[in-house]
């Protein structure tokens, strides 16, 4: 097992105008209160509806998450008296939360947008059904949140199986790649990939400025859409499978039959890791693309090397038996 070197990236909050600026889109967020407290921090992914803090109960209460007001929160504060209506709001804006996100098109009463004003509270407010909004914003800062490694390698997919290539500079990683685009394959980034842990997954990308460009030795810099089409290229995939392209000199190193699967350590996850020699005139595209096939078995429960093992272990009893 190899483990990574370098040191990845946490993020422990966000702003709330990066959030409003990211994800206004998606998310159908408009702003209900004047471009206040943008500076918040948003320090959790995870959404909250505050029912129990409007009817007085604070007691874990999840004051660093965004707060979302549904209907059922809306309805319960319409059914208060005034004063009480007032009292518990400004409560609620007092315990330094970081915004506060309507749904369902609803919106506060002057009041309330007063109160929430005083205390430097920004109001947006979204189209979208409570439940939806919990679900898909929960999944964007999820992604915010989730830690980055940047390594150095060529991000691909093959056949739906996620492939890191990665090796010392001049080992024909790019050379690589381009092999495998001519056999259908898509790329995801090259040179710079970064990885993030979300939801259990593993996901690469490539930073938005380079994202769809490969540099060749000798060529330059290509447009891989321009050259096998829009299919040839996505922003993301889930990591499934680390190649290290070895020189040749290191063949006596690699694994031959591969009956022990190693596995590569990126942010805490262990992916499976195969060593691909590199001489002149070895189709190095194609022995990647056999480890992804290979990977893709091993996924739906099948392993050509433990069944060789099995058969050669039957072969052998049968020749005991019968001497």
């Amino acid at each position: 097992m190899q483990t990574m070197s370098a040191r990845p990236k946490t993020v422990s909050s966000i702003s709330v105008g990066d959030f409003f600026q990211t994800h206004a889109e998606a998310l159908s967020l408009v702003q209900h209160s004047k471009q206040i407290g943008f500076d918040r921090p948003i320090s959790e992914s995870a959404m909250n509806r505050p029912g129990l803090a409007l009817a007085g109960f604070y007691t874990y209460f999840a004051r660093k998450r965004v707060q979302v007001i549904g209907n059922s929160e809306l309805s319960y504060l319409r059914k208060l008296p005034e004063d009480t209506r007032k009292e518990r709001f400004e409560t609620l804006c007092k315990r330094r939360i970081p915004c506060i996100v309507m749904a369902r098109g609803s919106k506060l009463d002057d009041s309330l947008m007063a109160i929430a004003h005083k205390c430097g509270i920004p109001v947006f407010g979204t189209s979208m059904v409570t439940m939806n909004f919990l679900n898909v914003a929960t999944i964007r800062l999820e992604h915010d949140f989730a830690p980055t490694l940047t390594l150095h390698g060529c991000m691909m997919d093959m056949r739906g199986i996620g492939v890191l290539i990665m090796g010392k500079s001049g080992s024909g990683k790019s050379e690589t790649a381009v092999g495998l685009l001519e056999r259908g394959a898509s790329l995801v980034a090259d040179d710079m990939v970064r990885v993030k842990y979300v939801g259990g997954d593993l996901i690469a990308s490539s930073p938005a400025l380079s994202r769809g460009y490969m540099e060749i030795r000798g060529i330059g810099i290509i447009n891989v859409a321009n050259l096998y089409g829009l299919a040839s290229i996505r922003p993301d995939k889930r990591l499934d499978l680390v190649i290290t392209l070895k020189p040749h000199a290191d063949l006596n190193e690699v694994d031959r039959i591969g009956l022990k699967q190693k596995t590569y350590e990126i942010l805490g996850q262990h992916v499976s890791h195969v060593e691909v020699p590199v001489a002149p005139g070895r189709d190095t595209a194609r022995l990647v693309t056999i480890a992804a096939l290979d990977q893709q078995l091993r996924r739906l429960g099948y392993n050509m090397a433990d069944e060789f093992n099995d058969r050669l272990l039957h072969h052998m009893a049968k020749q005991a038996e019968n001497p």
